[in-house]
């Protein structure tokens, strides 16, 4: 839990603000290393490794002496555990504590600096490009990058807007920050391609409607240009029907239930995959780690930085089948909590993606990599992202693997809870009972109440994304509670917080850097959430 000044006088490090990443994307275009916007247009190199920047960008280090810093994988890992769906086994080896925890999550701590840095970093990558392409002059393929390049944009500011959106919860009911100021509905800093320095250092946090607009704006970008991209790289760049999906998780983030429903069936009906069967989810070798059965996700090559480093990556802190990294070496296992698993019926094939109970009818059925696998791992552990290739003692061809950014599922589930909040019930649950019955053949949704069917929806989901970082969007969306904290828990003692509707965790601090050098932002930070909770010790 160190504080960043300490960080910074320890490891003499560059701290990077929103302002400094735009000053630096300032500078692009005549430093010698940087080739011109003109330049640009004639090289259809020069764009195309522009473009490559942007995914490779979700797989590098942000610091190797942080091992949660391994990129967005992280980020998607510290949503979940912000939640009741995720529990660690141990504290020790427990890179996650303090979000876990709610302990040192205020402006001031490395932990934060790490969220808010490296979203920006991904920002600058899209940033670089779509400031590189001009529309008017650009070869088809080149708009084609710019289109992904939009969507990719669009994906990072709408993760950092529901994340950083400050939202009313039992902690501070009336959004007011410590400096007296009302934060409720004001989100992040939009960057734009080629805004100078002054500007950023001016730059206040968005609301919720202009961050609408700006996102919608870029996914119409987006749509507008995808389908010049001729290659998505093994579904690691986005297509239309991502683009799509992207706009159905933002009308559901702004209440617009009719649009996430349009959307939602229009990202389902151009996906070129429909949802995943237990034999191509449960397999030893490729179960969750490669990207043929997603919409969209992003792969870890051989040569990431994050596949180097052997623990620094999702393998070391996602696939517990392994000999190395941090669940490998049984120090931290992740593991679904107890409650959510308990709910998921024994006849839905789900519920093999973790460790059941010995006693159990399911104990049995667990397809693990290996038969050591049973007794090595704790129960409730997720064997749900298996090690690449089913190789789980190398770390360079086991933590060489992909994870999902978009699963055609998810837009099932968005277009049910959509279609329920238009008090459409009969249509929610139809499209509910037809996503569900493709994983348990008894599943019959028979609740009539509307409140009811949206949680039915929303937990399905939860067990469906199990380990994506979605569940966190809906939780703080709907104001549910979390808890962990009851008999039989397997959440550690530390971390067992039972909430009155969303966390106040859940509205992300923004890092003192920021504050420091862009005074529209001094004064409007989020309250910080530290300390406030008392664990639930049973």
């Amino acid at each position: 839990m160190k504080k960043i000044n300490q960080y910074i006088l320890g490891l003499g490090l560059l701290v990077l603000s929103l302002s400094a990443f735009t000053s630096c994307e300032e500078e692009t275009e005549p430093a010698t290393s940087y080739a011109t916007t003109n330049q640009m247009q004639r090289s259809s190199a020069a764009t195309e490794a522009l473009l490559s920047a942007i995914p490779s960008s979700l797989n590098t280090v942000w610091d190797r002496g942080y091992h949660y810093s391994w990129g967005y994988g992280s980020i998607m890992k510290i949503r979940d555990v912000m939640t009741a769906d995720e529990a660690l086994s141990e504290r020790a080896y427990n890179q996650y504590a303090q979000w876990i925890e709610c302990s040192g999550i205020g402006r001031d701590y490395a932990v934060t600096q790490f969220i808010w840095n490296y979203f920006y970093k991904m920002v600058l990558t899209t940033n670089n490009l779509i400031l590189a392409v001009d529309p008017g002059t650009a070869t088809t393929q080149q708009l084609g990058y710019l289109g992904a390049a939009y969507a990719f944009r669009a994906m990072f500011y709408l993760d950092m807007a529901r994340m950083y959106e400050f939202l009313p919860n039992e902690k501070f009911p009336d959004g007011k920050n410590s400096d007296g100021n009302v934060v409720t509905n004001l989100t992040c800093p939009i960057v734009k391609a080629g805004m100078s320095k002054e500007d950023a250092r001016k730059n206040p946090r968005a609301t919720r409607e202009d961050m609408k607009k700006f996102i919608e704006g870029d996914l119409n970008n987006a749509e507008q240009n995808i389908d010049k991209l001729t290659d998505t790289r093994d579904k690691t760049l986005p297509d239309k029907a991502c683009v799509y999906g992207l706009k159905a998780r933002l009308y559901m983030w702004v209440g617009d239930y009719a649009k996430a429903e349009e959307y939602a069936k229009k990202a389902i009906a151009a996906a070129k995959v429909t949802p995943v069967t237990k034999a191509v989810a449960l397999n030893p070798t490729t179960g969750f780690n490669t990207t043929a059965p997603w919409m969209w996700g992003s792969n870890q090559t051989a040569d990431a930085a994050t596949v180097k480093t052997g623990i620094l990556n999702w393998t070391s802190w996602m696939s517990n089948e392994t000999t190395f990294g941090y669940n490998g070496a049984g120090a931290v296992h992740c593991m679904i909590g107890k409650e959510l698993y308990d709910r998921i019926s024994d006849t839905d094939w789900r519920k093999l993606y973790w460790k059941a109970p010995a006693s159990s009818p399911l104990a049995g059925q667990v397809p693990y990599l290996k038969a050591s696998y049973k007794t090595a791992l704790s129960t409730y552990a997720s064997i749900k992202f298996r090690p690449g290739q089913g190789n789980d003692g190398e770390s360079s061809v086991a933590a060489a693997c992909a994870y999902p950014l978009m699963r055609v599922e998810e837009m099932y589930f968005i277009e049910a809870e959509a279609a329920a909040q238009q008090n459409k019930l009969a249509d929610a649950k139809t499209v509910l009972n037809n996503i569900m019955q493709t994983r348990d053949a008894n599943y019959n949704c028979l609740l009539t109440d509307k409140d009811a069917i949206i949680e039915e929806i929303v937990f399905q989901k939860r067990v469906e994304l199990w380990g994506e970082g979605q569940s966190f969007f809906d939780i703080k969306r709907l104001n549910y509670s979390v808890k962990r904290g009851y008999a039989g828990t397997n959440f550690y003692e530390l971390g067992r917080y039972n909430t009155n509707g969303r966390p106040a965790w859940m509205n992300l601090c923004i890092v003192i850097t920021e504050e420091n050098n862009n005074s529209a932002v001094k004064g409007y930070n989020n309250p910080d959430p530290s300390s406030r909770y008392t664990p639930v010790i049973k």
